[in-house]
């Protein structure tokens, strides 16, 4: 499956995109099917200014726990609170009601030092 061309990536998984200097997170269709049924999102983060590659949480599976990581520097605005009822939803919609965050960020210019969908894609299919 080919991600989403309007994304960015990070080689930990995490997707992100922006509207204006708001930026949407959640983790790739890949790493979700990597981590199996999703039972439980942590996410205790909001009103933190974190840097990038800062641990914001974690994602309990049926076969691990796996840290989340900050694409970008920022600061945590909004958790999706649906995944505290139906953390499935990253299974099912990675890239749409399974989001994780929004963030307010820092310097919009370091989106850019993300891959893009096409890089992404090649790294996980080394």
């Amino acid at each position: 499956m080919a991600s989403p061309q309007n994304l960015k990536y990070t080689k930990d998984h995490e997707w992100i995109s922006l509207d204006g200097d708001i930026a949407t997170v959640g983790i790739t269709d890949f790493a979700q099917q990597e981590l199996g049924d999703v039972v439980y999102v942590e996410a205790d983060a909001v009103g933190k200014e974190l840097s990038a590659g800062d641990t914001f949480g974690s994602i309990d599976s049926v076969k691990t726990v796996s840290n989340l990581f900050l694409p970008v520097a920022g600061t945590i605005t909004e958790l999706n609170a649906a995944l505290e009822n139906d953390p499935a939803l990253i299974n099912t919609d990675p890239y749409g009601e399974g989001w994780i965050v929004k963030m307010k960020v820092s310097n919009v210019a370091d989106i850019s030092g993300l891959m893009d969908a096409a890089a992404y894609d090649e790294m996980i299919s080394a």
